[in-house]
């Protein structure tokens, strides 16, 4: 697999640093490297960039601003001299951030780490083979964690994050996602929405009270937008 990548810093010295580093890695492919940007919005929109080396401090526009337009399709590795950018890099969903001066180990870290995204997104199953898929790839800080769809119990939204509870397992798992694409991606027969906030897994459900399905001592709602699909779901399967 090769990744198409392009280089946006408007420092020359870093750009030619990083131009060294892409040359040396082989599953990377230099699509263009811009001083600002502005100026890397046509490549963007017209070519298919799967990774984009990205500078924060930057004139016109920030880096952090910038990958706010950047299609899902491209993930960003944010470059920068300032270590207290790396919070809002992790919110805004970069699979890595790394800090001037970059070394060649750091940067093939974080170049192996983006092979490893699109390989994995590669082996997602489509929308024809998703009822036989068994799990999920999912992002969780800046790792890829795998989670089987029968140990899932319930999926909970909180804003920008998907909390995964998970059977035999205290802490729920974080991922940046959003519950419409979450939802797109997990089999119709075993997972249902039944709240604004809530996805269950229909094969755990064991307690239904008074319009809430119970995990151990957490309460699900079933809210009246979701309760007639709910309903007959029981019906089928309860009476």
């Amino acid at each position: 697999m090769i990744l198409k990548c392009v280089i946006i810093d408007d420092e020359p010295l870093a750009v030619d640093l990083l131009k060294t580093y892409v040359g040396k890695t082989p599953f990377l492919s230099l699509a263009g490297t811009f001083s600002n940007a502005l100026a890397a919005i046509d490549i963007l929109r017209n070519e298919k960039i799967d990774l984009l080396f990205l500078d924060i401090n930057m004139p016109h526009i920030t880096g952090l601003e910038f990958s706010k337009t950047i299609p899902p399709t491209t993930k960003i590795i944010f470059t920068t001299a300032y270590d207290q950018y790396a919070v809002e890099g992790f919110r805004l969903n970069a699979l890595d951030y790394l800090l001037k001066p970059i070394n060649y180990a750091e940067f093939l870290q974080a170049a192996n780490k983006a092979l490893e995204w699109f390989r994995l997104i590669s082996s997602q199953p489509t929308e024809n083979t998703q009822e036989i898929s068994s799990s999920i790839f999912i992002k969780s800080g800046y790792r890829m964690e795998k989670i089987d769809f029968d140990n899932i119990l319930y999926i909970e939204n909180q804003k920008d994050y998907v909390k995964f509870h998970l059977e035999n397992q205290k802490e729920p798992v974080s991922s940046l996602m959003s519950m419409q694409s979450l939802e797109e991606k997990l089999p119709v027969k075993q997972f249902m929405r039944v709240h604004r906030s809530f996805i269950v897994n229909l094969d755990k459900i064991k307690t239904i009270e008074r319009n809430c399905i119970v995990f151990g001592k957490e309460y699900i709602p079933v809210s009246e937008s979701y309760k007639a699909k709910f309903m007959e779901f029981l019906n089928k399967h309860f009476f």
